[in-house]
């Protein structure tokens, strides 16, 4: 029995298999996947072009502050208290850095903060200032107040100057753009998931009516019988204009030639049955002729030992006929859905009466029963019932040697069916035969070792009267075990 967590295993599994989604699902990720490659790469672009005009334009600022800087700085002659401070240059504005460095030793530094004051520089801040290159192009650090652009200028004087301007106005910009985007681009996605969702089903809806007509054409029992093949595409998804319509035009005119096939097959098997029917019938008269005739020669000549013979011969085999004809005519009566005889059945009764005949007819075989407390009362006809339990106990008698023990059981099934099984122990019955085992003529003398030949019409009267009474009949073998199953209609149990 399948469990939970098996049918969410195989659901699992599923799902991560591709080749099982559906097709409108399919092409709702596609949308999106290239809606997401869309964005990305529109993210990118943008991105790049934007830091790209904000590196230029702090450069600009970078520039202007440098030259400021430098413009500042004079000889050490001109100072005898000592050089200037870069940070002293007019229009310098705040998070501006400047710094001096003389050698490897930074002379002077500091940044201007957001109140104008001058904010000194950590020595971690200087060691970076005196890693920067010295080819007057902007570079991006990390100090310790923040990220910084620099550019460090070598002055005529020998000395160097160092100014930067902060990266927290640029940094912050390009954050709002990015978190624009994710935020426009995932609204985007959840429309277009929505939308196309809509779209597609709307659009695939024809292919599923098609789906539809094929599944209700692939249910339909057309081994047999008349069958009316009444199911077809819409108009609205069977225009040859379009690639689906065309697909739609074409299953139906496919399903039109079937119609026209099953009528035709139909037709045939009625003329068939008919004439069983009533190539049976006249043979009934010419037979019972001949077996009446060959009773009254028994009876009132006097043959020859080898006479006797042949005479008795004649009249098994007349009877032997009589009853293919019976059986042909039975099936004739079937076919045409004749209404049965319906009364109240004792299947217990009916049972233990056909099982002591059967006894009787093979004495060398072992007939046991197996029946409820109670008798088993199913509505049927009870010739027809009781020709049925007598071609499965014939068919156990005579495919089996002597010895074999046939088990004949009543019961009632859980879903309330009456249940009769015939079993026996015998080589069994081949497998490749198993599934044509009820069809007409079917015949495989080598299954089963008995000795006795057949017309290859029993199993499938018992199958047609089984099902005229709404029931069902399987067979399930292997060598040692054959069993045949016949679920009826339980009408009452009547406890004893």
């Amino acid at each position: 029995m399948t469990t939970l967590s098996g049918v969410a295993r195989k659901t699992q599994r599923s799902w991560l298999d591709p080749s099982t989604w559906h097709l409108r699902t399919r092409l709702v990720l596609v949308a999106m996947a290239l809606l997401v490659a869309i964005c990305g790469a529109v993210g990118i672009v943008s991105y790049a072009s934007m830091d790209t005009v904000f590196n230029r334009q702090l450069d600009k600022q970078l520039e202007q502050a440098s030259t400021r800087a430098n413009a500042f700085d004079r000889p050490p002659s001109s100072f005898p208290s000592g050089r200037p401070d870069p940070l002293e240059a007019r229009g310098q504005g705040a998070g501006t850095l400047n710094a001096r460095i003389d050698g490897s030793i930074v002379r002077s530094g500091g940044l201007i903060d957001a109140d104008g004051n001058r904010a000194p520089l950590s020595a971690q801040d200087e060691q970076v200032l005196l890693g920067l290159p010295l080819d007057n192009r902007p570079v991006d650090r990390s100090l310790s107040k923040g990220d910084y652009r620099l550019v460090a200028v070598k002055t005529a004087y020998g000395d160097v100057i160092v100014t930067g301007l902060p990266l927290d106005d640029k940094q912050t910009t390009e954050a709002s753009l990015v978190w624009t985007m994710v935020f426009v681009s995932l609204g985007g996605l959840v429309l277009i998931g929505l939308a196309g969702t809509v779209i597609i089903r709307r659009t695939m809806r024809p292919l599923e009516q098609l789906s539809e007509v094929a599944t209700k054409v692939s249910r339909l029992p057309l081994d047999a019988g008349e069958v009316a093949l009444a199911v077809r595409v819409p108009p609205s998804a069977s225009h040859p204009g379009t690639e689906v319509g065309s697909v739609g035009y074409a299953l139906n005119q496919m399903l039109n030639n079937v119609a026209r096939a099953l009528e035709a097959r139909q037709e045939s098997e009625t003329k068939v049955r008919q004439f069983v029917a009533d190539a049976s019938h006249e043979l009934r008269t010419p037979l019972t002729a001949i077996r009446g005739y060959t009773e009254m020669l028994r009876m009132t000549e006097n043959f020859t030992e080898d006479g006797r013979k042949s005479l008795a011969r004649v009249q098994s085999q007349s009877e032997r006929m009589t009853t293919l004809v019976e059986d042909l005519l039975l099936l004739a009566r079937l076919d045409e859905g004749q209404p049965l005889k319906l009364t109240d059945v004792d299947l217990t009764q009916l049972v233990i009466e056909t099982v002591s005949d059967e006894k009787v007819m093979a004495p060398d075989h072992i007939w046991q029963l197996r029946l409820p407390d109670q008798p088993i009362t199913v509505r049927g006809d009870a010739t027809q019932l009781h020709q049925v339990l007598a071609n499965l106990l014939s068919n156990a008698r005579k495919h089996t040697d002597p010895g074999t023990t046939v088990v004949t059981g009543v019961m009632i099934s859980a879903d309330g069916s009456a249940v009769v099984t015939v079993t026996d122990n015998g080589p069994g019955i081949p497998a490749d035969f198993q599934g044509r085992i009820f069809s007409r003529f079917a015949r495989a003398d080598s299954a089963r070792s008995g000795s006795e030949g057949t017309s290859g019409l029993g199993l499938s009267i018992v199958e047609s009267i089984v099902g005229a009474h709404g029931g069902s009949v399987e067979v399930t073998s292997k060598p040692g075990r054959t069993e045949f199953a016949l679920r009826l209609p339980c009408v009452t149990v009547e406890h004893a």
